[in-house]
């Protein structure tokens, strides 16, 4: 009887995972269907599983914009180098805190834990981008943001929980506190940046409103702001047109659905190599923290 009800349990959970996951990938699947649609015989508010033509005509439309290139370029300088000095500041910062003979130390980890509970809001944020002259700036969206308190603890965590014999050590061979912590504390610490790494990109990929506030330049918007005109716009004339490609013989839907895709493939590329230190990266250096 116990096995029989373990069973049933076993197949509710199954169903329950299941219908989510169905609901949660179902859209996805929507997306990619209208977006390879040819327009020809594209019919709005149809519900499409599988296109009924395909054609990568919408996806030529959006490659050949020169629009969509500029956002791209904008989105990868934003994403590779503030993600770069976002494990820089992260990382010396939080094997600095671990220092327990660190001046002030107290008074920065109270910092730290202040700005993780209370946020200044978004008036003061700007001012400082203006008072820096970062307005109509790419760096508007990199230098404000160069580390934050979770982040700063899941690494300080981390790094504290790797055996301190190992600095010792290091330290008996000779190397100062900079070479152990780029000959040490670095390479041990591969499975949080990898994670942090992920987490930091993602953010700055995905971009939207401090772009839509601090940059007034549409040459310098990025891929977000740049798909929200094309999903909110209630046409896609303002995109433009390049070379031979006429976007009013394309439905808009189309056009959206395979913007939309070429905005979450990159991390979609990158997350499946990075997925495997989620567990080891954040939850180990939870065990001291």
């Amino acid at each position: 009887m116990h096995s029989k009800k373990a069973s049933v349990a076993d197949m509710l959970i199954y169903t329950t995972a299941g219908l989510i996951s169905f609901i949660c990938i179902a859209p996805f699947f929507y997306i990619v269907s209208v977006s390879l649609t040819d327009p020809a015989v594209y019919v709005p508010f149809k519900l499409y599983i599988v296109p009924d033509k395909m054609s990568f005509a919408s996806y030529a439309y959006i490659l050949s914009n020169s629009n969509f290139i500029s956002a791209v370029k904008n989105t990868l300088f934003v994403t590779v180098i503030g993600t770069a000095l976002n494990i820089a500041f992260t990382y010396t910062m939080a094997y600095a805190l671990t220092k327990k003979n660190m001046p002030h130390r107290n008074v920065f980890m109270g910092v730290v834990i202040f700005a993780l509970i209370f946020n200044a809001g978004i008036v003061p944020n700007y001012l400082l981008v203006k008072n820096l002259g970062l307005i109509n700036s790419l760096w508007s969206l990199i230098l404000p943001v160069l580390t934050n308190s979770w982040s700063l603890i899941v690494a300080k965590s981390f790094i504290d929980s790797l055996p301190e014999e190992l600095e010792e050590s290091a330290k008996i061979d000779g190397c100062t506190e900079l070479g152990t912590f780029f000959r040490i504390i670095i390479p041990l610490s591969k499975a949080s940046i990898a994670t942090l790494t992920l987490f930091f990109a993602v953010g700055h990929w995905n971009t939207y409103f401090n772009a839509l506030i601090y940059l007034t330049d549409s040459s310098k918007r990025t891929l977000q702001v740049y798909v929200k005109s094309l999903l909110v716009d209630a046409s896609t004339n303002g995109a433009g047109t390049t070379g031979n490609v006429d976007l009013l013989n394309l439905p808009s839907e189309t056009v959206r659905m395979a913007t939309v895709v070429l905005a979450m493939l990159p991390i979609m590329a990158v997350y499946p190599f990075v997925q495997r230190y989620f567990i080891k990266g954040v939850m180990l250096g939870s065990i001291k923290g």
